[in-house]
């Protein structure tokens, strides 16, 4: 209506406009995977890994860290933890930009969908991270973003259609209900 046109002739003035999330794909070759169970949250030893260890695995993944523990002009070092499996091809699709919730669960559930024909695939995550800054948090706190701005959270998918759900929030911020 009237107040749609006032609204976007305020955007159009003010030379502000709408950004598309920017998608890019990858392929990891030969990675080595950490192995779950999906009814193991702990872990098992020389059986399954926990779900500590996949969320720290996961975490270097994504940030392309070398995870072959061999050290050079730094200190530190990671490898896969122990049990895991190499496997050949993993894909990697990252969206960069405001995602709606509404967006996410439809990702969600084209996940899931993905276990309806035989895979060889055991499990797939998607890990969803807000933005530092945002004023949203749980329940009555204010999103503590000076401290860190952790504010992320992963879903694994297990081909039974089990799950977990890992959070990460900051120091100050409340766990969700």
């Amino acid at each position: 209506g009237a107040e749609g046109s006032t609204l976007m002739s305020y955007f159009s003035k003010n030379q502000i406009q709408a950004l598309k999330p920017k998608i890019t794909f990858s392929t990891l070759r030969d990675l080595q995977c950490p192995v779950l169970q999906s009814n193991e949250l702990q872990g098992k030893p020389e059986e399954s890994c926990s779900t500590e260890e996949l969320f720290e695995w996961l975490g270097a993944v994504l940030n392309q860290v070398s995870l072959d523990n061999k050290s050079s002009s730094f200190l530190s070092t990671y490898c896969c933890p122990q049990p895991s499996a190499i496997v050949e091809k993993a894909f990697l699709c990252t969206i960069t930009g405001f995602i709606i919730p509404e967006k996410i669960i439809q990702l969600l559930e084209q996940l899931c969908c993905y276990f309806d024909e035989p895979k060889l695939a055991y499990w797939l995550t998607l890990t969803v991270h807000g933005f530092a800054d945002s004023p949203v948090s749980w329940r009555e706190s204010e999103h503590g973003f000076h401290k860190g701005g952790e504010n992320l959270y992963n879903f694994v998918i297990f081909r039974n259609l089990d799950y977990w759900l890992q959070m990460a929030v900051g120091t100050n911020d409340d766990c969700p209900p």
